[in-house]
């Protein structure tokens, strides 16, 4: 059984941060490639970072990179992704996945991913 917990979404403003965090437990803590995916209200879901444990280089969705950091402590198999000079346009809620454990890659098709949480609300307010 494979789970999947975000935590620290909420309500922030402008230009704040905020780190979300992702609990895997149960056979993802032996899967490679764990990422973000958003849905923003009345939009479809869309990615946000990916990581692979085996290439540790991390994929990013357009508009994301340079603001948004991904990571990840293997040793607790918690991703992590760190959210810097939000903007409204980010208020969403936020989804952590993981791939099958057989998979090395990354990808930013949602379909490739197996296992998903439950998603944390993120408000950014101008």
């Amino acid at each position: 059984q494979v789970q999947l917990v975000e935590s620290g979404g909420g309500l922030v403003q402008e230009g704040d941060s905020l780190r979300l965090s992702c609990a895997a437990s149960g056979r993802a803590f032996t899967g490679n490639v764990m990422g973000w995916f958003r849905r923003a209200p009345g939009k479809e879901r869309e990615f946000v970072a990916a990581l692979s444990r085996v290439s540790d280089y991390p994929e990013y969705g357009d508009s994301m990179e340079g603001r948004f950091t991904i990571s990840r402590d293997g040793a607790r198999s918690t991703l992590y992704l760190q959210m810097n000079s939000l903007k409204p346009e980010d208020t969403a809620v936020y989804y952590c996945a993981a791939r099958s454990s057989e998979f090395s890659f990354t990808s930013e098709a949602e379909h490739d991913y197996a296992y998903w949480g439950q998603g944390a609300q993120v408000i950014v307010s101008s």
